[in-house]
C-alpha cells in the first residue's frame, strides 16, 4: 500500500516493522536518548514530523507524562492506544498547518526522500516555534561510504541509492538535505546551532558491541527494505521493467551480507533555538 502519489513508499505492516527498527537503531546511535537538544520537556507542547509508527512520540510521552505531545504523518499508521498525552495528526507538513498554536520543540527525522522544499520546511519551523523554542533534524547521508576502501563504486547498496537520488532528483526531491540543515538553519534565523556528525554502520562488522546491534539493524533495514525503496521509484520514474528492480535488488541484498565490507552512513544530527526576542 503506498499513501499518496508524492510519496514512492508503501506504509504496510512490513514497512511499519521496519520503521521501528530504524527507531532503535537512532536511539542506539544517540545513545539511548530520544533527542539531543537542551531540552526540557516536562509541560511543553512537542512536534513530531513524520511521525510514522508514533513510536518517538509514544516514548516520549511515558518518560515526560506532564508534555503534550503531537505526531503528524501523512499516513494514519500509528496505533489506535497512546499515552494520554499523545495525539496524531494526518497532514503533509509540507502544506499549510491545520494546528495554529505555537510548539516549543519540534522534532523531524528520517525524512530522507520525502520532501520537495526542505528551506521552506525549514522557516515553517521557525515560524511555528515559541520564542526560545527548539527544532531538531536528524536524517543520514545518500551515500554509502567506508574508512578502509572496502566499499567500491560498484557496490551494489551504493548503486541502488544512486538510482534512487536519480528519481528523487527527476521529481524534485533532494536526497542530499542532511549536510545542508545547518546552513539553512542559518538562514531561517535560528541561533545556537549545533550539529554532531556520527558514523552509522551497516553489516555486524563493528567490533563494539553497542556499533554491532546498530549495524545489525542497518543490515536487517537494506534487507527487509529494499524493495520498499526501489519498486515505485525505479519502475515509475525511472522505466524500469520489475524484473531489473528485483534483480538490483537481489544483488543488494547479496552485498549486505557480504564480509569483509566496511559501510558506513554519515548521520547527522542539528538542533537550534528560535532567538527569544
Amino acid at each position: 500500500m503506498y499513501c499518496t502519489p508524492d510519496y514512492k513508499f508503501p506504509n504496510d505492516e512490513r514497512e511499519q516493522d521496519r520503521l521501528n527498527l530504524v527507531h532503535y537503531a537512532i536511539y542506539y546511535l544517540c545513545d539511548e536518548k530520544l533527542f539531543l537538544a537542551p531540552v526540557n520537556p516536562h509541560g511543553k507542547r512537542i512536534l513530531d514530523t513524520g511521525t510514522g509508527t508514533g513510536k518517538w512520540p509514544i516514548e516520549m510521552g511515558d518518560l515526560y507524562p506532564s508534555a503534550e505531545l503531537t505526531g503528524v504523518d501523512l499516513s494514519p499508521i500509528q496505533p489506535r492506544w497512546a499515552p494520554p498525552n499523545v495525539r496524531f495528526i494526518v497532514e503533509d507538513i509540507e502544506e499549510d498547518w491545520i494546528e495554529t498554536e505555537l510548539y516549543d520543540f519540534i522534532h523531524c527525522r528520517y525524512l530522507m526522500g520525502s520532501i520537495k522544499d526542505w528551506p521552506r520546511l525549514v522557516q515553517k519551523f521557525y515560524q511555528h516555534l515559541k520564542p526560545g523554542g527548539w527544532v531538531e533534524f536528524k536524517d543520514s547521508s545518500s551515500t554509502i561510504f567506508s574508512e578502509d576502501g572496502s566499499v567500491t563504486p560498484d557496490y551494489k547498496v551504493a548503486e541502488m541509492l544512486r538510482n534512487l537520488k536519480m528519481a528523487s532528483d527527476k521529481i524534485g526531491i533532494n536526497m542530499d538535505h542532511a549536510p545542508l540543515l545547518k546552513g539553512w538553519m542559518e538562514q531561517a534565523g535560528f541561533t545556537s546551532i549545533e550539529q554532531r556528525l556520527m558514523r552509522l554502520p551497516i553489516g555486524t562488522w563493528p567490533k563494539n558491541k553497542r556499533l554491532k546491534l546498530i549495524g545489525a539493524m542497518m543490515a536487517s533495514h537494506y534487507l527487509e527494505g529494499v524493495e520498499a525503496f526501489t519498486l515505485i521509484p525505479f519502475t515509475e520514474i525511472l522505466g524500469w521493467t520489475t524484473t531489473e528492480v528485483d534483480e538490483l535488488n537481489k544483488q543488494v541484498r547479496a552485498a549486505v551480507q557480504t564480509k569483509g565490507v566496511h559501510a558506513l552512513h554519515h548521520y547527522y544530527v542539528v538542533w537550534g533555538q528560535k532567538p527569544e526576542t
